[in-house]
């Protein structure tokens, strides 16, 4: 890509901050048209603000999948496509969920320090066109280029904004006692399990992107083992889902079915990618031995000298997860060429 393409890409995206505020900012003021409003709480402007900033968010990313991928897929077959446009879905929901848990998690924190403030409904939809500017602009940014690594930074992230909205809104200030799952039960349950449903969708996604990554480097001559890595990947980011729409309150079996699947398929799909990938790269083995000694380190620590709960374990064992995934797509960052490779086999499962 030249100097003049990237201009061009940057003045589009200066465009799309602008429209995208507009767009905010008008439907913002309608939505919220009335009496003043908090900024959070009941009846605050909280959750409109995270709907139409959502949206806005995730028109962003469509248009600018359109606008810069259109002819990608020119000449790749019917597998190929399908593959590459489930995934664009799948990360339009995650954008929106995303820039809504943001928004909520971020009104929260100010309707701690701005005790007392209420915004009219113009002041709440200028908010809403900031706010869905910001998002916007990421989002558009996203269209134009994203890779594994920019996933697995965003699954972190959205988890980690999640988690903490679900804690400031938790029914029971003291769910630390038991686990993280507590967090799925009660009013708002809704944020916790929610969180992991779309983090489930950006598993998932992250999993295609890394068959992807792996068809770029190796070619259709692997594409029988990269199949059963998406497959594994994919399995994962169901599992992780299926924890959050089986909450422990209702269905105890099912959820503590799909939160140890997601475990055991995580680590079933990380040997897997390992195995496949060329190398396996330095990096990764070091870190790999790293994680390993370390989930050894906090189990021990958990339950021989009970020096801190199962809610601390389970974030230590998932912070860990996420470090070993980081630095997976970052080493197939360096391995992968930046540019598509159609494949030339018509089927999927036949050479």
């Amino acid at each position: 890509m030249n100097q003049e393409q990237r201009m061009q890409q940057e003045s589009r995206a200066i465009w799309a901050t602008v429209i995208c505020f507009l767009a905010g900012t008008g439907i913002g003021t309608a939505v919220l048209w009335g009496n003043p409003r908090p900024i959070a709480g009941d009846g605050s402007v909280s959750l409109p603000v995270a709907l139409v900033a959502g949206v806005v968010a995730a028109a962003s990313f469509v248009v600018s999948t359109f606008l810069n991928r259109r002819g990608e897929h020119a000449s790749m077959p019917r597998w190929q496509t399908i593959i590459s446009a489930s995934s664009a879905v799948a990360l339009t929901i995650a954008f929106a969920g995303v820039t809504a848990l943001g928004v909520l998690l971020a009104s929260e924190v100010l309707g701690v320090g701005l005790q007392g403030v209420v915004l009219p409904a113009l002041g709440g939809g200028i908010v809403t066109g900031v706010a869905s500017a910001v998002a916007g602009r990421l989002t558009f940014g996203a269209g134009i280029g994203l890779h594994t690594a920019d996933l697995a930074a965003l699954l972190f992230s959205y988890l980690m904004i999640g988690t903490l909205f679900a804690m400031l809104t938790a029914a029971d200030p003291r769910w630390w006692e038991t686990n993280f799952s507590q967090l799925g039960i009660g009013v708002g349950a809704w944020v916790f399990n929610g969180t992991l449903v779309v983090a489930g969708i950006l598993t998932a996604t992250v999993g295609a992107y890394i068959g992807r990554d792996l068809h770029r480097i190796l070619g259709d001559a692997a594409l029988g083992r990269i199949v059963w890595v998406v497959v594994l990947w994919t399995a994962t980011g169901v599992a992780l889902a299926g924890v959050g729409l089986f909450p422990q309150e209702d269905i105890v079996v099912l959820h503590n079915i799909a939160a140890v699947s997601t475990l055991v398929l995580f680590v079933a799909a990380g040997v897997l990618t390992t195995t496949v990938m060329p190398g396996p790269p330095r990096p990764l083995l070091l870190t790999t031995v790293g994680v390993a000694l370390l989930l050894v380190i906090a189990f021990v620590g958990a339950d021989s000298l009970d020096l801190y709960s199962i809610t601390v374990l389970e974030a230590i064992v998932i912070g860990l997860g996420l470090l070993w995934l980081t630095t997976l797509v970052r080493v197939l960052a360096v391995l992968t060429p930046d540019v598509a490779r159609p494949s030339a086999r018509e089927s999927l499962l036949h050479g």
